[in-house]
Order: C-alpha cells, then sequence, then structure tokens
C-alpha cells in the first residue's frame, strides 16, 4: 500500500477511537492513549496475541509507528499496554474498532470477528 493511501487510513482509525477519553493526569502521561491505541490496533492486526507480543512488534516497527504520532518515550512495554487498556471499556473499544473497520469497507459485508467472535451488523 503507497505511503499516502496509508496515512490516510490510520488517521481515520485515530478519529474513531478519539471517543475514548483518557482519564490520567496530563502531566503525568509519558505513553498518551492515541498512541497505545495505535500500537494495539497495529500489533492485533500483526498477529499479536498478547500483550508482550505487541510490545515486541511495536519496538521492531517503532520507525513505522512515528509516521504516524511521535513516541517520544518509545513504546511502552506490555506491562503498561495491560493496565493501560484494562482502563478501557470493552465495548466502546469495539465499537470504535467497528466503525472504523465498516468506514474503512462501506461495501463490505457487515460483519466483523472481534475476540474470536462473529458480529453481525
Amino acid at each position: 500500500m503507497p505511503e499516502t493511501a496509508e496515512k490516510p487510513r490510520l488517521r481515520l482509525l485515530l478519529d474513531h477511537f478519539a471517543l475514548i477519553e483518557d482519564d490520567r493526569e496530563g502531566w503525568r502521561v509519558a505513553h498518551p492513549l492515541p498512541e497505545v491505541l495505535l500500537l494495539v490496533v497495529c500489533g492485533t492486526i500483526a498477529a499479536g496475541d498478547d500483550f508482550e507480543d505487541i510490545a515486541d512488534w511495536g519496538e521492531d516497527n517503532v520507525a513505522f509507528l512515528r509516521r504516524f504520532l511521535p513516541y517520544h518515550h518509545g513504546v511502552p512495554g506490555s506491562r503498561w499496554l495491560r493496565l493501560l487498556m484494562n482502563r478501557i471499556d470493552p465495548g466502546l473499544f469495539a465499537n470504535c474498532f467497528q466503525s472504523w473497520a465498516t468506514a474503512m469497507r462501506p461495501d463490505a459485508p457487515a460483519l466483523v470477528a472481534i475476540d474470536g467472535k462473529t458480529s453481525r451488523g
């Protein structure tokens, strides 16, 4: 996929996940929520099965991730990913992901597998 097509698609992903609020104190945040969400989605799409896989993928692909967000402090480790993702409402996360997937392929069947289950629109 050309880089010009890649960037708008991932920007659209970030727009859809903007509905998820970060309740952490801003001055203490080393890994902003959009960076974490982009890492988790990309790492999962790249076949990451758990937070260790996702963190490893992020370390190996931080240059790719920095084309979209700064990642000033690098990528968070698996422990931080687990802690941060456990603070997010799973239903809201699934809805944001599904709305992004639908926006990417509006002509595709209304069928997206989330967490090993099939969700039918």
